[in-house]
């Protein structure tokens, strides 16, 4: 890893409990606060290199004020970062690196630490190694991306993100062996001579191709991974490569993606409910709108999750209409949602409702294609599909063999369902009769399921009758 060493002194500070102090034994005359820390230095060394200090001591000093405590409020890098920058007012060694240039950078700023202060000061030091060394290596560009979660804001306002996200998108779209041996080489993933790779099972891309770099940037915090993803796609990347981008990133964070079974508590537990909640809206928005990019699995999976964590529900509306334009490649399993509703007018151990709705979507998208009359539904899935980056379905998106598969999935699912009594009669039925005639090659399983839910309604009463006049027409 690049790195550059400053500073020309031998030296530390030592570290009792919240205090820090200047070895050489020279008494401190100035206390400066950051947060519950208190650092012991000295007014000179602190004047000579930072702008901000000279002020609030000068503005003192003219005050009549006796200047030996300073609490800088507006320092949000952390006290390791203070600490460096104070190493350098004294011109200790310290090791610059892609781990600390950036918070250091920001550091720079807030301190005023500038050439105007001395020269060759820390903010020209921070900057020019950024940009000559620290962005010119996949490497170094990933470590300084990584390092900005305590200083994200002040690394926007000062455009160094702009930077950092550009080098790792170009980077991104480069076929260049260096660059992929320098991945290769960071993870301990060994090169094959055929230019395949061995890589531990699930954890990323199966070959060195234009996928190489989606481990790093999977490692980036959510709103930098979201930023690198927006980049490449105006720097017009393929969609499928960044959709596998995407999903490589959602099952990485959300570990419960991975799992067959039904989520029945947040995936992961080292994220607030909340950061979580944020993490599933935020890759929902950032999936290409393209049919069949992302599979109908993790489409479940990240509605599962919506629906577990209450994420909002433009993103559960949204996942539902994704998978309903590839309803015919799920499973019975996929299908099988929990019931997270506390109502309790609605105490079905699964959420039939939600899969009505999704077969409702796919529906409209094959009256559309193969003709029937349009209700407002199809329209505002047509503009759905076509206001997401211009995606256009094809005739072949969905044909009779596709509802044919829809139908035989609907009726094995009533069969699961059915035993629940808690489903009402209305429900079931309207169910049943939402599939086609043309697609129901067969009624077995159908069948199967009306006489399942028939033994659970044990007394016929009107909710009962009605249910019976409905089966009628199958």
């Amino acid at each position: 890893m690049a790195c550059l060493k400053l500073g020309s002194r031998p030296g530390t500070f030592r570290r009792e409990g919240n205090d820090w102090y200047y070895t050489t034994g020279l008494k401190s005359d100035l206390i400066v606060k950051i947060g519950k820390a208190s650092f012991h230095l000295h007014k000179f060394p602190l004047v000579s290199k930072s702008g901000l200090f000279e002020t609030l001591i000068s503005e003192k000093i003219k005050e009549g004020e006796q200047v030996s405590l300073l609490e800088l409020h507006d320092f949000p890098f952390g006290i390791e970062i203070f600490e460096l920058c104070a190493k350098f007012c004294y011109s200790f060694k310290f090791e610059l690196n892609a781990s600390n240039v950036i918070p250091l950078c920001c550091a720079s700023e807030n301190l005023k630490m500038n050439e105007e202060i001395s020269e060759g000061n820390l903010r020209s030091q921070t900057h020019k190694f950024l940009h000559n060394s620290v962005l010119k290596s996949w490497r170094g560009s990933i470590q300084a991306l990584q390092s900005c979660n305590n200083c994200m804001k002040a690394a926007n306002n000062l455009h160094i993100l702009e930077h950092c996200v550009k080098s790792v998108s170009e980077k991104c779209l480069s076929t260049q062996q260096e660059l992929v041996n320098q991945h290769f080489s960071w993870n301990g993933i060994q090169i094959m001579r055929t230019g395949s790779m061995k890589i531990g099972v699930g954890i990323g891309p199966s070959n060195s191709g234009i996928d190489w770099w989606y481990v790093d940037v999977a490692t980036l915090p959510l709103p930098l991974f979201v930023e690198v993803i927006s980049q490449l796609e105006t720097l017009g990347m393929d969609q499928e490569i960044i959709t596998g981008s995407v999903n490589y990133y959602a099952m990485r964070s959300i570990p419960g993606l991975n799992r067959r079974e039904f989520i029945t508590e947040p995936s992961n537990p080292l994220l607030a409910k909340e950061e979580q909640r944020t993490l599933v809206e935020e890759i929902e928005k950032i999936l290409p709108f393209q049919k069949g990019t992302s599979s109908c699995k993790l489409l479940f999976g990240l509605l599962k999750c919506a629906k577990l964590l209450k994420a909002s529900n433009a993103t559960m509306y949204n996942l539902e209409r994704r998978i309903g334009t590839q309803l015919d490649e799920a499973n019975l399993e996929d299908l099988l949602i929990s019931n997270f509703s506390n109502s309790a007018k609605d105490e079905t151990m699964y959420d039939v409702d939600c899969v009505h709705r999704i077969l409702r979507h796919f529906l409209t998208m094959d009256k559309m294609i193969n003709g029937g009359v349009q209700s407002k539904g199809i329209n505002e899935d047509v503009q759905l599909l076509e206001s997401n980056r211009g995606v256009q379905l094809a005739v072949s998106d969905i044909n009779s063999d596709a509802v044919i598969r829809v139908s035989y999935l609907v009726d094995a699912y009533l069969a699961e369902v059915a035993s629940d009594s808690n489903l009402k009669s209305e429900t079931f039925s309207s169910f049943a009769a939402a599939i086609p005639e043309y697609a129901r090659v067969t009624c077995d399983m159908l069948y199967s399921a009306i006489d399942i839910y028939l033994k659970v309604i044990t007394v016929l009463n009107s909710d009962g009758i009605f249910f019976i006049y409905h089966v009628r027409s199958f």
